[in-house]
């Protein structure tokens, strides 16, 4: 927000490494020759058949991409976990197992657990000799998880908490060996332990009749009176927010990639469906309302995938910033995720709205038949919905984007608040620059920093406890990193050649990002600016957003046309 990128050191997807394209093959081989042909058992929610797929990734060492060797697993980055999610998305059903227990089931352990609780669990967990869940959401305590009511007390001899309570929304929950719980010891500290199955007064509820992802087990998860034994206990008494918190992080960085991995899965269909279907006399893909679609689609997923590689090369680069006072990669790959928490948030609600939109329009492309069980554009309609629920609603995670900066802003580790009120304290001038993309980006900035400086002038410390306003920052921040990352992608790519679908996508995508960008605004200054001063505030902002259109019409056909000569995405 307050600097202009170094278009060198932005990593994108295409700067992964030889070895991280293994990784991405490797997936697909595996999801084509056992994921695929277990799909309809999976999707009947036949448990032994999803956990012997799973025992077939362990093989392959994708359920231990991130853990250490001497516990069984790969020892490989981010990035790989990140290709994984994503090469395993065209079936959310088994993606949802996979995830589950990979991720958010197992990463508590592998992160926050001793070395006797990581040589106990790791290997059975990287084997899937356990399957594991994350055992967090109650019926009163979805979103506010610090109001949990589980609780935990230590008996008499101090040998094991006694375990009571309710989750609910638990994926693997009807067949995990291991669950992460978290619990209120003495009803009031917030802490983690780790559950097993068959500990006395583990049960499971029903499977929930759900709208999507109807492959995977969600049910209740119920304590009674549950013995934990003292070792069990995860990360420190009354510091489970931070165990919470941290793995959320690292699960919407994961989304993030899982949700871009089904866009492009989803489009690939769609431009399949397109070219096959004929209209009054002609293919639809020949129709510019057709066209519009794909394209646009195309320019979602893509602007998605620039955020998404860009923050994981920032925390990779923080990563190794902060190596030599954190030796052990695992606790310098969390510290790095802590501090990028905001853009995980955006990666997961940008990807997921993004994914949202792609699935709407594929049925839309489909017509009736995309209303149809037999086509897997329905199917996937219909699993795309829960991402903007998971890992914290996109509302949360709207608050999450703007209040976490903000929050760091007053305690002086960053100058947002400092450059927003020096902007608001003037008229800004427009961005200078040969490169008319990076004009429109920088000059997005300032429009920003001017919006947020006005509202933090009239709302101070309480700026965060007004929500719409908050949410509409948020969208703004958003849009920054996705206009910027999409451009910096293209130029890095080159205009002609494999660059060009990126070109185009990034003209366009900056265009209408822009317009995004002056209505949450115009939202923001219209309730924050006093009467006498509104007009002159639209005025600065006009001064900002005011540009030249581009020939949206025939780059987003340019765009569609490449699409369809390969069947696939691509830039």
């Amino acid at each position: 927000m307050t600097e202009d990128a170094d278009a060198a050191s932005v990593f994108t997807a295409e700067d992964l490494s030889p070895e991280h394209l293994a990784v991405a093959r490797t997936t697909d081989e595996f999801f084509a020759n056992e994921v695929v042909p277990n799909l309809e058992a999976i999707r009947n929610k036949d448990y032994a058949v999803a956990r012997g797929v799973m025992r077939k990734a362990a093989e392959m060492g994708l359920t231990a991409i991130q853990f250490p060797e001497r516990f069984g697993g790969m020892e490989l980055d981010l990035a790989s976990v990140m290709l994984v999610a994503e090469h395993l998305a065209a079936d959310a059903s088994y993606g949802g197992w996979h995830s589950a227990h990979s991720g958010i089931g197992s990463l508590p352990v592998l992160y926050f657990g001793t070395e006797a609780q990581k040589a106990k669990y790791l290997p059975r967990l990287a084997s899937v000799d356990l399957l594991a869940a994350y055992a967090l959401t109650e019926p009163q305590a979805g979103s506010d998880s610090l109001g949990a009511r589980t609780r935990a007390d230590l008996n008499t001899e101090g040998t094991h908490y006694i375990l009571n309570g309710q989750k609910m929304w638990i994926t693997n929950g009807g067949a995990a060996d291991l669950f992460t719980v978290f619990a209120k010891v003495g009803g009031e500290k917030f802490t983690a332990f780790m559950v097993e199955r068959a500990f006395p007064g583990v049960s499971s509820g029903a499977e929930e009749q759900k709208m999507g992802i109807k492959g995977t087990s969600t049910t209740a998860v119920y304590f009674d009176n549950v013995p934990v034994p003292v070792e069990n206990l995860l990360g420190e008494i009354g510091r489970g927010h931070v165990i919470a918190f941290n793995i959320l992080n690292v699960g919407r960085m994961k989304l993030g990639a899982a949700t871009t991995g089904a866009g492009k899965y989803v489009l690939g269909i769609c431009l399949k469906y397109a070219k096959q279907r004929k209209a009054f006399g002609s293919s639809i893909s020949e129709f510019g309302a057709i066209q519009h679609k794909l394209a646009e689609m195309a320019i979602r997923i893509y602007a998605g995938e620039a955020m998404l590689w860009r923050v994981a090369g920032l925390i990779e680069a923080k990563m190794k910033e902060i190596a030599g006072e954190n030796p052990d990669p695992l606790q310098a790959e969390l510290k790095a995720i802590e501090e990028f928490a905001a853009e995980c948030s955006m990666i997961k609600v940008f990807c997921s709205e993004a994914l949202n939109y792609v699935v709407d329009e594929g049925v839309q492309i489909h017509g009736g038949y995309g209303f149809h069980q037999h086509y897997d554009v329905e199917r996937t309609y219909r699993d795309s919905r829960i991402n903007r629920l998971f890992e914290g609603t996109n509302e949360i995670n709207r608050l999450v984007i703007a209040g976490m900066p903000l929050k760091r802003a007053a305690r002086g580790l960053n100058d947002l608040l400092k450059a927003a009120q020096a902007m608001a304290a003037g008229v800004p001038e427009s961005a200078a620059g040969a490169d008319a993309e990076l004009r429109i980006v920088a000059n997005a900035k300032r429009a920003v920093l001017y919006t947020l400086g006005i509202a933090h002038k009239k709302h101070g410390a309480a700026l965060e406890k007004q929500q719409e306003v908050i949410m509409n920052i948020a969208d703004m921040m958003m849009e920054i990193l996705a206009m910027e990352s999409s451009v910096i992608r293209a130029r890095k790519l080159g205009g002609g050649g494999k660059g060009a679908n990126a070109t185009d996508m990034a003209a366009v995508y900056v265009q209408d990002a822009l317009a995004r960008v002056e209505n949450s605004a115009r939202n923001v200054l219209g309730a924050c600016s006093p009467s006498e001063k509104l007009h002159a505030h639209f005025c600065v902002l006009r001064g900002l957003t005011n540009i030249d259109p581009v020939d949206a019409i025939a780059l987003r056909r340019q765009i569609a046309n490449r699409l369809l000569g390969r069947e696939s995405y691509g830039v």
